[in-house]
């Protein structure tokens, strides 16, 4: 990142509504003026109940949803950038090489396997073609998808097979920063160990993720924030997170 020492993803005052144009036009808001900072090598994770923004804010910050307000500042190694302002097709080849989101649900294009898939978004992260498909390779035998599901079109694999490929393409050849939104949600026990191991041993990237499992929180994250209607109400290391929420965090795992 830059010299300057700052963090690597900057969130200020960031808002976000929407209008409910089934409901006679309802607005509902779901950013309320968040604000947070993920340094270097940092894991934060996001908690808090169904609807309090938690995936809102990933969105805005990887600008699925662009914000009614607020500012989103990534830092690169030369320069800092704001996301929100950002022409659509710089936007894109951020996306590519400097920031990474994985959602709960994959979108693969049609006819698309599993390696092909996972190679493209590391061709994206500047791998040339023989080393990005031996990336992919590699990660998907981590995340233990059998080899002859790789060819298969993603659209016919199960629930778990689909997520752990879309956390495959998503830490393959890894950005400086990764967007994770309820990554091991479908998973079994044991192909969720798989997963966390693997992030677990992100070396060096920046990870701001949505988890709602405290277990989770506390192997992975470094500091915890929690969202509660849109704004930020708590923000400090796991325990003391839980000590404070232990209640309503317990009931949303």
């Amino acid at each position: 990142m830059t010299d300057s020492g700052g963090p690597i993803l900057s969130v200020r005052d960031l808002r976000k509504t929407f209008t409910m144009h089934a409901v006679s036009g309802r607005t509902v808001t779901s950013l309320d003026g968040v604000s947070l900072d993920v340094g270097t090598g940092e894991h934060v994770a996001v908690a808090g109940a169904s609807g309090a923004g938690k995936s809102s804010l990933l969105r805005c910050v990887y600008r699925n949803y662009l914000p009614d307000a607020g500012t989103v500042t990534l830092a690169l190694e030369d320069r800092a950038v704001e996301l929100t302002a950002l022409p659509d097709r710089q936007m894109a080849r951020l996306r590519g090489r400097e920031l990474g989101y994985v959602s709960q649900f994959l979108a693969a294009p049609p006819r698309t396997g599993p390696l092909q898939h996972v190679a493209a978004a590391a061709r994206r992260r500047g791998l040339a073609p023989p080393e990005a498909r031996e990336a992919a390779v590699a990660a998907l035998r981590r995340l233990g998808i059998d080899e002859p599901l790789w060819e298969i079109d993603c659209s016919v694999l199960s629930g778990g097979e689909r997520q752990r490929v879309n956390l495959a393409a998503g830490v393959v050849s890894p950005p400086r920063l990764l967007l994770l939104d309820e990554p091991v949600s479908a998973l079994d026990p044991a192909n969720r160990e798989r997963a966390l191991e693997l992030i677990e041993d992100l070396a060096g990237v920046s990870v701001l993720a949505v988890y709602h499992d405290m277990q989770i929180i506390r192997r992975l994250a470094g500091r915890a924030v929690v969202m509660d209607a849109g704004r930020v109400v708590a923000e400090g290391t796991p325990e003391t997170i839980l000590a404070q929420h232990h209640a309503a965090l317990e009931e949303v795992a």
